[in-house]
C-alpha cells in the first residue's frame, strides 16, 4: 500500500514486520525434523516425527501400538511410512487390528493403508488400499486394468477390538472382517499383477492432499485410533511378517502416539489454555489475551494476535501506555490513528 512516499505492507495472517519478512517459523523451534506450523504470528506448534513428543519434540517415546489422531487443525494427518513391500505382485496377505478412538470415526471416510504406484493414485495406476467408510470396512485393488472393491457388513461397534484378514491372488481378492463371512472379489480386465512402487503408508498420507490418492477411493481423513499387530506375506508358505526395513520399522512418521498414552498429561496449560494433542503433537491452544508455549504471556495491545487490533493506520507505529496505546505517525500523516493527510 503506497501513500506518496510513505509505503507499507499490509501483511497476510501469520507475517508481520514491513516487509511481511517475519513468520514464526522462520527461526523454527522444533526439533528433530518436526513439521512447524505457525499457531500465531508468535507461535509455532510443532507436529512431532516419529518416536518423539512434546511441545518441541525432545522427547523420545517408544510406540509398539501406534495410535493415530486422523487429519489436525492444521490439514496434516498422521502417519507412518514404511518401505516398500517387495515381491507383493502376485499374491498377498495382510493381518492387522485395530481399535476406534471413538465410534464417530468409524462413520468418516478413514485410510487404514494404502500403497501405489508413484505413491500418487493417478487414474489407471496400480494401488492398493483399505479403509473406513460409513461405519464399513472397504477393500480396494487395481492391478491396472479397472479397480476391484469390497465392502464388509457394517462393523460391530460393541467390539473394542477389530480384526482384519485381506489377500489376494492374481485377479481373485478377498477380505474377512471380525466375525463376518469372507467376502470375495474378481478385478476386471486383464491385468494379473499388482505393480506399486510407494511406500507402504499407515494410517493416513504424507501430502496434504486425498487427491493424490486414487479416484473413487478418496479416504478423506487419517484414520483415528489405534492401529497394530500389522502383518503381511506374499507366498502361501511363508511366515507372516511386520512391514518394513529393518523389520517393524518405519521410514519416517508424523503426530503418532503410543496407544492409551496422553501427551496432554504430561503438560499443564495456564490462563485458561486449553491441551490439544493428536497423537504425539500437543500444544497449548490459548484465551484471547495470552500467548506462548503454555499461555503464560499477555498479548499486549500492540501484537498482532490483540484482539482487538490496534487502530494504527498508514504505517503509524503502535506504542502501549499504561491504559491503552498511541500512535506514532510517519511523516505525512496526522490524527489519533495516522488516518489523515
Amino acid at each position: 500500500v503506497s501513500d506518496a512516499e510513505n509505503w507499507f505492507c499490509e501483511c497476510p495472517k501469520l507475517y508481520s514486520g514491513k516487509l511481511c519478512q517475519f513468520a514464526t517459523c522462520d527461526e523454527n523451534p522444533c526439533g528433530n525434523g518436526a513439521t512447524c506450523f505457525p499457531k500465531s504470528r508468535r507461535d509455532a506448534v510443532c507436529l512431532c516425527p516419529y518416536g518423539r513428543s512434546g511441545i518441541l519434540c525432545s522427547d523420545a517415546i517408544n510406540i509398539s501400538q501406534p495410535s493415530f489422531s486422523g487429519t489436525d487443525v492444521f490439514g496434516y494427518t498422521s502417519f507412518l511410512a514404511y518401505s516398500t513391500i517387495p515381491n507383493i505382485t502376485f499374491y498377498y496377505e495382510f493381518r492387522l487390528k485395530f481399535q476406534l478412538a471413538n465410534l464417530h470415526s468409524a462413520l468418516q471416510d478413514n485410510l487404514i493403508f494404502f500403497t501405489g504406484q508413484k505413491g500418487q493414485g493417478l487414474n489407471g495406476d496400480d494401488f492398493l488400499e483399505l479403509g473406513l467408510r460409513n461405519g464399513r470396512v472397504v477393500y480396494s485393488y487395481n492391478l491396472g486394468s479397472g479397480t476391484a472393491t469390497i465392502i464388509s457388513k457394517p462393523l460391530d461397534l460393541t467390539l473394542n477390538i477389530h480384526v482384519i484378514h485381506l489377500g489376494r491372488y492374481l485377479q481373485k481378492g478377498w477380505l474377512k472382517v471380525d466375525d463376518q463371512k469372507n467376502k470375495t472379489v474378481t478385478s476386471p480386465g486383464r491385468l494379473v499383477g499388482l505393480n506399486v512402487f510407494s511406500q507402504f503408508y499407515l494410517g493416513g498420507y504424507r501430502e496434504y492432499t486425498p487427491e493424490l490418492l486414487p479416484k473413487g477411493s478418496r479416504f478423506k481423513n487419517g484414520f483415528q485410533g489405534c492401529i497394530f499387530d500389522v502383518q503381511v506375506r506374499t507366498s502361501m508358505n511363508q511366515e507372516f511378517k511386520s512391514p518394513g526395513t529393518p523389520e517393524g520399522h518405519p521410514n519416517s512418521g508424523r503426530s503418532v502416539g503410543q496407544c492409551k498414552d496422553s501427551p496432554c498429561s504430561l503438560i499443564k496449560c495456564r490462563n485458561g489454555g486449553k491441551c490439544i494433542e493428536g497423537g504425539s503433537t500437543v500444544y497449548c491452544d490459548c484465551l484471547t489475551g495470552w500467548k506462548g508455549a503454555f499461555c503464560t504471556e499477555t498479548v499486549s495491545v500492540c501484537e498482532p494476535e490483540h484482539n482487538p487490533p490496534h487502530l494504527c493506520k498508514q504505517g503509524g507505529t503502535c506504542v502501549p501506555l499504561p491504559n491503552g496505546y498511541t500512535c506514532h505517525c510517519p511523516l505525512g500523516t496526522t490524527g489519533t490513528y495516522c488516518e489523515q493527510g
